[in-house]
């Protein structure tokens, strides 16, 4: 799969697409749309049709999804790190304030959370397999599951075995971001570390559904590198992986490079809010029935706009912090966020628009 992909994404030339492809692309439906359909797309002749583009990709989300909107919030229980990631501000040759909760503070943050009426949770740390073991998210992933419907993981890539242990204490979801799918700029802003091992970290969400997660996330760190390539990449992977796990659900997060701490030099590369909403468009063209999420890396205004048009889940109420929902934050935060409204300000809104805000979309049974 991963030569595919890569063989694939390599043999795209954007810049060759046309006016007559893009149309040709939104004659067709989920069934009949083709990859070459989906290069079109997010194409730079795309650019001229972003319009006619997001009001079909709003008729297929309604079609899928109605008008529901989910909610979630991340919550950092850890912010140590063994890797050396020029981006990113739990780099650890930062000199930030480094924490993880204990289980008791995890779960008073889970319990203040769970009050705001949230039943969806994201629980996220640094890549360190020592201070953030995995026995230690898997207790989180216990108590999580006390006071939430759904516990979804951002953590290191594990094995499938590993997975396992987490699906059984509670986790139902799992995202790993491959974040440049081009293997020469991996290779270079991953300076050291066990995330600068790519393929490890490509195969990562095959191994969480072969350790019984039911659902899967992908996305790339939009502006890192070439961003039509790495949307392009991300978008086959997941689609790869559908076919090859027709059973697991599939979401896409669409992050932007955002100011971190210690460089406020990291900032997007040329994806501004249409390329990002031409990229989300593509992908809910290209697979209708997956999950967009939105994130508050983009602001207010952009985040109301896409849960109108594409995106199907939006964070509320969040800290990317560790800990800071009950009491004092005891870990600087991974990046700047843009839109800090409470989860109450997210479901007013998304009620002023004619939508449904869900807390959950998943029941056991």
């Amino acid at each position: 799969m991963l030569e595919r992909v890569l063989g694939e994404t390599a043999g795209v030339d954007f810049d060759g697409f046309t006016a007559a492809d893009v149309r040709e692309a939104l004659k067709k439906d989920y069934l009949s749309i083709t990859i070459r359909d989906y290069a079109a797309l997010l194409s730079p002749a795309a650019s001229d049709f972003l319009e006619e583009i997001a009001r079909k990709a709003q008729v297929e989300t309604r079609k899928r999804f109605g008008n529901t909107v989910c909610l979630y919030t991340p919550l950092y229980i850890a912010n140590y790190c063994a890797n050396n990631c020029v981006y990113c501000g739990y780099n650890c040759k930062n000199k930030i304030q480094r924490g993880n909760l204990s289980f008791e503070e995890i779960e008073e943050e889970l319990r203040s959370i769970s009050a705001t009426g949230l039943q969806e949770i994201l629980l996220l740390t640094g890549e360190h397999r020592v201070k953030s073991s995995v026995e230690f998210i898997a207790e989180a992933c216990k108590t999580a599951r006390k006071y939430f419907t759904t516990v979804g993981i951002e953590v290191y890539p594990m094995n499938s075995g590993e997975y396992r242990i987490l699906h059984e204490a509670g986790a139902d979801f799992v995202s790993v971001y491959q974040e440049t799918y081009n293997p020469e700029k991996y290779d270079e802003v991953h300076l050291s570390g066990p995330k600068k091992v790519y393929p490890y970290r490509f195969y990562a969400q095959e191994r969480a559904l072969m350790g019984g997660m039911r659902g899967v996330g992908f996305g790339a760190l939009l502006g890192l590198d070439d961003f039509r390539k790495d949307a392009f990449a991300t978008g086959l992977h997941a689609y790869y992986v559908q076919k090859k796990y027709p059973h697991a659900e599939v979401s896409f997060s669409c992050p932007r490079l955002r100011p971190i701490v210690n460089d406020d030099t990291i900032n997007p590369k040329d994806v501004h809010e249409r390329q990002l909403l031409q990229i989300m468009c593509a992908y809910r063209l290209f697979m209708p029935f997956a999950g967009i999420n939105i994130s508050t890396r983009e602001g207010a205004n952009f985040r109301n706009n896409v849960i109108n048009i594409c995106a199907t889940r939006i964070s509320a109420g969040v800290k990317t912090s560790v800990g800071g929902h009950s009491e004092e934050e005891k870990g600087d935060a991974q990046f700047i966020i843009s839109d800090d409204r409470s989860v109450d300000e997210i479901v007013e809104k998304i009620q002023s628009l004619g939508l449904q805000s869900a807390m959950t979309d998943y029941l056991y049974v």
